[in-house]
């Protein structure tokens, strides 16, 4: 069939790269974009160090859009999917039809149940969010940040570099950022410390205090730790309640793709991003991987696939990998750390700092992490990137 109209769900990095992409293989037709915020697509990894820092501008954040021929639906998001018409049901009482449909709606922040509406509670998931955080801290601020993944890793680390004096990170696992394995995780957590961060490893939240705005952070065990602007930082959730009774298959809430991009049944669309579930080499089931890079890459190739025919279409061969400012340290990862049982450190050098662990699924390579060891991630890229797709 020939494809006329593409719609692409979601004004995301993944809507932005598979509109490009679109474009550069040669679709010259109608080209709509939707996007729930009013925003032309932006960066989201300045949003937690340059942005929240005052590093960059709000403008700085934004990607190109000037040459792209798209019918951007800015504040309109999709609310329902009929695969069979071919139509996309928008919140603004309206419907679009399509040849073609690209799902890149992404996730938003976990949904927390112990915030109670109280003020001084803040997520971090969108240009808002960051700024709207950024307003209300001061460097007197007694700032609480529930949970220590990629997110709150960093958002403690730039707080820390604003000068603010009264920063603890919180977690229910024994290390920040738990998915880089112990050893990684132990250096983590050295370095937070020896940068004045309170961490309280271990442990979960039992509730927050205050009446109209948070006062203390109670944790399990009963420790009070006194707060004035709490960052709940606990995961995310897939965007795809939209997809209800269309007959798509998902996984957690993600959208399960095949190794083309396509979603599971359709030949015409593809899913692309975080909100995508796909058939990674290391995983037993879809693989949800939330990084820039992953993102970048099932765009170029969901949107190639989908103007091509099927004898011409390309599995996604990405390799999941991801980077994080923290202080003075550079850490990477390359390759779909989730899998690993065990890990292998095979440089230390705590003076530097520098760090390098290979991690492991029994005796198979998966993935590496390394902290300011650039070029040596290039290489565990390259050495992932010969396993093959499932």
């Amino acid at each position: 069939m020939s494809m006329r109209r593409i719609i692409i769900a979601g004004a995301g990095l993944a809507g932005h790269r598979a509109a490009i992409a679109l474009r550069e293989n040669g679709f010259d037709g109608h080209l709509t974009v939707l996007g729930d915020e009013l925003h032309h697509p932006y960066d989201r990894p300045p949003l937690s160090k340059q942005l929240l820092g005052g590093e960059y501008s709000t403008e700085q954040c934004f990607f190109p859009v000037g040459d792209l021929d798209v019918d951007w639906r800015l504040g309109t998001s999709a609310v329902g999917l009929d695969p069979r018409l071919r139509t996309v049901a928008l919140s603004d009482g309206t419907s679009l039809d399509y040849d073609g449909l690209v799902i890149a709606t992404g996730r938003r922040a976990r949904e927390w149940n112990l915030s109670r509406g109280l003020s001084g509670v803040h997520t971090l998931r969108s240009l808002e969010d960051a700024l709207g955080f950024r307003a209300a801290v001061t460097p007197s601020s007694r700032v609480v940040i529930v949970g220590a993944g990629f997110i709150g890793c960093e958002v403690a680390a730039t707080l820390r570099k604003q000068g603010v004096e009264n920063v603890t990170l919180v977690n229910v696992a024994p290390y920040p950022m738990p998915v880089l394995g112990p050893e990684a995780g132990a250096r983590a957590a050295a370095l937070h410390e020896s940068n004045g961060v309170t961490l309280r490893m271990n442990c979960g939240v039992e509730a927050l205090e205050g009446v109209d705005r948070v006062e203390a952070v109670r944790l399990t065990g009963g420790e009070r730790i006194a707060a004035d602007q709490v960052l709940v930082a606990v995961g995310s959730m897939p965007n795809s309640e939209w997809l209800a009774g269309s007959g798509l298959l998902l996984a957690e809430g993600a959208v399960v793709c095949d190794e083309y991009c396509f979603a599971t049944g359709a030949e015409d669309i593809v899913v692309v991003g975080d909100v995508a579930a796909w058939p990674h080499p290391h995983a037993d089931t879809g693989a949800s991987v939330e990084h820039w890079t992953n993102a970048r890459d099932m765009a170029a190739t969901a949107a190639a696939n989908l103007l091509a025919s099927v004898e011409e279409r390309k599995p996604l061969s990405s390799v999941p990998a991801c980077w994080s400012d923290q202080y003075d340290v550079k850490i990477k990862t390359a390759g779909f750390l989730r899998a690993a049982n065990r890990y292998v450190v095979v440089e230390d050098d705590p003076e530097r700092p520098a760090l390098v662990v290979e991690a492991y699924r029994d005796e198979e390579l998966v993935g590496a992490i390394v902290f300011n060891r650039n070029r040596s991630i290039i290489n565990y890229q390259r050495r992932l990137a010969t396993v093959p797709v499932a």
